[in-house]
C-alpha cells in the first residue's frame, strides 16, 4: 500500500514526495532573490504578508511561507521540514487509504499551520513583513513530538533532549519574547499561532495519529475476537466497499451477535462442523493477514455456503 515499506521507528526514511516539493519552493523563491536583476526586498514583497494585504492580497496569507529574510532563516526551517516532516510524512503514507492521501495530509498539514502563523499576526501583531515558514514548521514540530514524544535530539550537537521538551522549550521562548520583547525582528507569535494550529488540527481525536488515519481510511483496526465471525482487520489492509463477500461477512457478524445475546452459552458458529469450522478460520486468518483478494474460489464459496446457514437461522 506504501510507497516503500514502513521502516523501524529508528530509521530514517527517503525524503518524501510532499517536504521535497515544500522545500524545493522554498529554494526556488530564495534563488530568485538572489538571481533576479531587481532586489531581494521586491521578491519578498511579492510574497510576503502586510496588513494592507488583508483585503487586496488574501492570497499572501499561503504565499508568505515560501519567502525567506536570508540564507541562515531558510536553513534552519528547511532543515526541520527535512528531518522531522519526512518521517512523519512518510507514517502518514503508510497509514493512509493510498501513499497519495498521506502526501496530501501532509501538505494540508504544513498549509494549515502556515495559516495559523499568519492568523496569530493579524491578531496580535499587524505591523512588518511576514515571511518564511517557521509558523508551518513549528505545526511539523509539534505533530512529530505528538508521536514520538521520547525521541532524543542533540542539543547543540552534544546535549540529548527528548524532542517533547526541545518543542515546549520553544514555544515557550517564543511565546514570552512574543509578548514581552517584541520587536527584534523575528515574528515570534506567528511561531506560537503555527504550533496551536497544530494543537487544533488534532484536537477532535482522542487517539492522534490514528484517529487521522481513521478519517483517512476506510480499514478499521478491530481487536481479535476467540471465535470470531470476522477477522480482524490488519493496519493498511485493502477494503473493497460493496463486495459480495464483505457482505456476507458483516451479515455473519450481525447474526453471530444477534445469536450470542439470545444464547450466551451456546458457542458461535456451532452450525459448522469441527472440520468445517476450522477451514473457515483459516479462511479468515487469510482475510486479516493478506485482505480478501488472496481468496481462492473454493475459500469464497466456503464463505457463502456459512452466510447462508447464517441467513437461514436468522429466519427460524
Amino acid at each position: 500500500m506504501a510507497a516503500y515499506p514502513y521502516v523501524d521507528e529508528t530509521d530514517s526514511p527517503r525524503i518524501t514526495p510532499a517536504v521535497q516539493w515544500l522545500m524545493a519552493a522554498c529554494v526556488v523563491v530564495y534563488f530568485l532573490h538572489l538571481t533576479l536583476p531587481f532586489r531581494a526586498a521586491e521578491v519578498q514583497g511579492a510574497l510576503g504578508f502586510q496588513m494592507r494585504d488583508l483585503t487586496r492580497a488574501p492570497w499572501k496569507a499561503l504565499t508568505y511561507m515560501f519567502a525567506h529574510g536570508g540564507f541562515m532563516h531558510l536553513a534552519g526551517n528547511m532543515l526541520m521540514l527535512w528531518f522531522l516532516g519526512t518521517r512523519l510524512e512518510h507514517a502518514w503514507r503508510y497509514e493512509a487509504k493510498s501513499p497519495a492521501a498521506g502526501s496530501q495530509s501532509f501538505t494540508y498539514f504544513f498549509l494549515w499551520c502556515g495559516l495559523g502563523g499568519w492568523l496569530a499576526h493579524v491578531l496580535f501583531v499587524r505591523s512588518g513583513l511576514l515571511i518564511g515558514a517557521s509558523a508551518a514548521v513549528y505545526g511539523v514540530m509539534y505533530a512529530y513530538a505528538r508521536r514520538w514524544p521520547d525521541t532524543e535530539l542533540l542539543l547543540f550537537f552534544a546535549i540529548p533532549v527528548k524532542i517533547k521538551w526541545l518543542v515546549a522549550g520553544y514555544v515557550a521562548w517564543d511565546l514570552l519574547n512574543g509578548v514581552f520583547f517584541a520587536g527584534d525582528g523575528v515574528a515570534h507569535l506567528a511561531h506560537v499561532g503555527g504550533f496551536a494550529f497544530a494543537y487544533l488540527w488534532f484536537l477532535p481525536s482522542r487517539e492522534g495519529l490514528d484517529r487521522l488515519r481513521e478519517r483517512m481510511t476506510p480499514a478499521a483496526d478491530l481487536p481479535d475476537e476467540t471465535p470470531r465471525a470476522i477477522p480482524p482487520r490488519t493496519r493498511g489492509a485493502p477494503r473493497e466497499r460493496g463486495s459480495e463477500i464483505e457482505e456476507i461477512l458483516a451479515r455473519s457478524k450481525a447474526v453471530v451477535a444477534k445469536r450470542e445475546r439470545r444464547e450466551p452459552a451456546r458457542p458461535p458458529l456451532a452450525l459448522v462442523t469441527p472440520g468445517r469450522k476450522e477451514a473457515l478460520d483459516l479462511v479468515l486468518d487469510k482475510i486479516s493477514e493478506k485482505g480478501l483478494d488472496s481468496l481462492t474460489s473454493e475459500e469464497r464459496k466456503l464463505l457463502e455456503e456459512m452466510s447462508r446457514k447464517l441467513r437461514s437461522e436468522q429466519a427460524t
